[in-house]
């Protein structure tokens, strides 16, 4: 088991004080890392209640197993979130689950570890998969993918605006060298980055882009969300820590839309009570506090969004 296990949970007990409306009711933590949310989670439940957690992570549900299958209420599903309702139906938890938690992103652990390739700072094997047993690394994408791909992935999952000097520098590189670590990797990007960011790393947004691209976070966030409406029970939660622009944008436009319903024709004779409406707001978006910030530097970009499930 790897050391790089510590992790601190962002907005821990905001998260659980918004999911947690029944202590005999059925939870998910579709992002475990750690455990740091689930240990909270737990400790406000009976005897009754059920926590499924879920992550992509081998090393993350080695650490579930080693500390948390002694606990009957615990379920552990190696899996993508995206994977919710099949997890939930082989369980038998389709019937109405009570809160989902997805804190997205990447860990703790994961960046802090060099050897799991998503560091731009360290060097180490240019691997980038939250699930390392399956998939095609950041490296074997590289070594294949085009100019135009490399500059889109870049440009729309990274927010990247030099990206097709980027993805140009990194083709006539791997002609060269085949990129095989992170170290290679940022070195080539920092070059062909003209206008570093004051205080910001000139390959944050391109390591970010591939990650997400290898990872299809986007993707499997707006699988699971539809997923998690259609599982919950009248008046569940869905509680969502977002860390950039691009999830709690899918999130927001989702809860929003799903507050408002579908579309209809202005002159379409229908009254309010019978548009369909399947979530409704829970306050505002919520940020770090000023203390947490100090604590916790990772935390400075986390947005939390929290819905209840309309019956």
């Amino acid at each position: 088991m790897s050391d790089y296990n510590a992790h601190d949970s962002v907005l821990l007990n905001e998260a659980v004080d918004a999911l947690v409306i029944d202590p005999d009711g059925c939870y998910v933590d579709g992002t475990f890392g750690r455990g740091g949310h689930s240990r909270v989670i737990l400790s406000r439940l009976s005897a009754k209640g059920r926590l499924l957690v879920i992550d992509k992570d081998p090393q993350a549900i080695a650490y579930a197993h080693e500390h948390f299958s002694d606990d009957e209420r615990v379920i552990i599903g190696h899996a993508s979130f995206a994977e919710l309702k099949a997890l939930a139906a082989a369980n038998n938890l389709e019937n109405g689950i009570t809160g989902v938690l997805l804190d997205l992103g990447v860990s703790s652990p994961q960046l802090d570890d060099p050897e799991r390739g998503f560091s731009f700072t360290q060097d180490g094997p240019l691997d980038m998969r939250m699930d390392t047993s399956r998939g095609q690394s950041a490296a074997e994408w590289i070594a294949e993918a085009s100019e135009e791909e490399i500059s889109t992935v870049l440009k729309e999952y990274g927010e990247e605006r030099f990206a097709r000097r980027m993805a140009k520098a990194v083709v006539a590189e791997r002609a060269q060298r085949p990129f095989t670590t992170t170290g290679h990797l940022a070195e080539v990007i920092k070059q062909a980055n003209p206008a570093w960011e004051k205080g910001k790393n000139p390959s944050t947004r391109a390591f970010q882009g591939i990650r997400i691209f290898i990872n299809r976070e986007l993707d499997d966030l707006a699988i699971v969300l539809d997923q998690a409406v259609d599982l919950l029970a009248d008046k569940g939660r869905l509680v969502v820590i977002s860390f950039h622009s691009l999830e709690d944008r899918i999130v927001k436009r989702f809860i929003l839309k799903q507050e408002k319903g579908e579309p209809l024709p202005r002159y379409l004779p229908i009254t309010a009570d019978q548009v369909e409406t399947r979530l409704k707001r829970i306050g505002k978006a919520v940020k770090a506090s000023e203390q947490e910030l100090k604590d916790n530097v990772r935390a400075r970009s986390a947005i939390m969004r929290i819905a209840e499930k309309v019956g």
